[in-house]
């Protein structure tokens, strides 16, 4: 029985039937209902085949039962968030059905994983019958684009791998001391005085609604929701440089270009600093058609915690205001919660006691420990770029860990998800982004859609070593790890 490809995340379950694989041949068409949603979904279908294929790929709205098709098709009309799928490959077709469209996504790229060129030089799809589901709803990559920049184009090349390897949120941390990376309507000054900086002194830039609307949009065919971040009460000289009557002299700080955390803030007594919230959450809420706005809350390191509990709640309401749900950093934890509020855990070193609190109080905890998950972290002493203030992160690190265990006392019903993070201070561009990220997002991955009894790390270091031609073939850097015989 011919070998089938490596799929990375693992499926729940994948079994060669032992026929003739399905070829990709001149005729080979993608069919599909002609539902609006499912439109895009088809073309990204064709898209996939065509680009390896290098010819264009027909679509056809009309069901069939005629061979030498790709046909997606929704089993139940309402399955929304349902990421579940079927795949069946067979000589003649591959049936491709999901209870939803990000289902029909998820199908999509194990496909493209499946597809293999034969020695004669025809591209094949083995003859399996795969049947899969996520561990977790919420997979996801945050990424800092506030310390230096990421242009729109490299973005969606990060969110095409997110794709691949089915993670299903990026979160955008938009806004930090050293730049203001989104434009909102009524704070133009932000993007105005506060986008053209970056650390060391680096270009800055920033998102336009435009820009931001087609990330969206972009993210959204590929089964990727964003989440934007807007970074309070700390993380805030960009804002203040912008707007001096958030401080309490009125006058605007300077431009910052280092690296330090825990300076900047707000303060709850000014004026200002209330309508600053309400206003910039309700616009960045207004952008975003996602359900969960990010409201950051770390490292506040010069306030009491009754002043930040305060601000921390005021940031909370309007979120909620604007018809959102909120997310905020782990350092929340320690303040009144709403039921339903994500918790995002990053700092393994602290008392576990509020998140468990927390959890009672009806929160969810999104895992991202940065001593497994914090993507830039060095792999070892000698690598050039990244921290490494929670360690050095291998690609077994970043493999074996399992998310319901990581904090006593949290039930595994109030775990969410789990989210890799790459912070930017080292990292200036998108090749310099990708060798952190490749291999371990992909491990990342696996880790948030694989139940824990089917992950296995030698069975990992096999099925990823047959990624690397995948990554060469679209130019990007990657670290060879030496945990992987490539």
């Amino acid at each position: 029985m011919p070998a089938v490809p490596a799929v990375i995340p693992k499926p729940a379950r994948l079994e060669a039937t032992g026929g003739a694989p399905f070829v990709v041949s001149e005729s080979t068409t993608v069919v599909v209902n002609g539902r609006p949603d499912l439109i895009g979904i088809a073309v990204l279908a064709a898209d996939l085949l065509g680009r390896v294929t290098g010819r264009s790929i027909e679509i056809r709205y009309a069901e069939t039962d005629a061979p030498d098709v790709v046909r997606l098709r929704l089993t139940t009309p309402d399955g929304e968030g349902d990421e579940s799928y079927k795949l069946m490959s067979t000589a003649g077709r591959v049936d491709l059905e999901a209870r939803s469209p990000a289902g029909l996504v998820r199908g999509i790229v194990t496909l493209r994983q499946l597809l293999t060129t034969a020695p004669d030089g025809s591209l094949r799809v083995p003859a399996v019958i795969i049947e899969d589901a996520p561990r977790y709803a919420w997979r996801g990559l945050s990424i800092d684009v506030a310390r230096h920049f990421v242009a729109k184009r490299d973005l969606k090349v990060i969110i095409g791998l997110m794709a691949h390897y089915k993670l299903n949120v990026l979160h955008l941390h938009l806004t930090d001391d050293q730049g203001w990376r989104i434009y909102v309507r009524s704070r133009p000054q932000l993007t105005r005085l506060s986008s053209s900086s970056a650390v060391n002194g680096d270009p800055g830039g920033y998102y336009t609604a435009d820009d931001y609307a087609d990330i969206v949009a972009f993210a959204s065919v590929r089964g990727v929701r964003v989440v934007p971040e807007i970074d309070v009460p700390g993380h805030v000289n960009a804002a203040t440089h912008a707007y001096g009557n958030l401080t309490p002299s009125g006058e605007p700080t300077d431009v910052y270009t280092g690296i330090e955390v825990g300076f900047s803030r707000l303060y709850a007594d000014l004026p200002a600093t209330g309508d600053f919230l309400r206003e910039v959450f309700a616009d960045v809420a207004e952008m975003t058609p996602g359900e969960y706005v990010h409201i950051g809350g770390d490292e506040v390191l010069t306030m009491e915690p009754a002043e930040y509990a305060t601000l921390v709640g005021a940031a909370s309401a309007a979120v909620r205001a604007a018809g959102k749900k909120v997310v905020g950093w782990q350092e929340i934890a320690g303040t009144p919660l709403e039921p339903g509020t994500v918790v995002q855990y990053w700092d393994t070193r602290v008392d576990p006691e509020p998140f468990v609190r927390a959890a009672q109080a009806g929160a969810f905890l999104l895992m991202s420990p940065g001593s497994k998950a914090y993507l830039d972290m060095k792999y070892d002493a000698d690598t050039v770029l990244g921290l490494e203030w929670a360690g050095h992160i291998e690609l077994r690190d970043a493999y074996d860990w399992e998310p319901s265990t990581l904090i006593p006392g949290v039930p595994e019903a109030s775990v969410i998800g789990v989210e890799a993070a790459v912070w930017t201070e080292t990292l200036r561009d998108l090749p310099a982004l990708m060798s952190m990220l490749l291999p371990r997002l992909a491990a990342i991955a696996e880790v948030a859609w694989t139940s824990p009894e089917r992950r296995d790390w030698d069975d990992f270091r096999g099925r990823i070593a047959g990624q690397a031609a995948f990554w060469d073939r679209l130019g990007l850097s990657w670290y060879r790890s030496p945990q992987v015989d490539w």
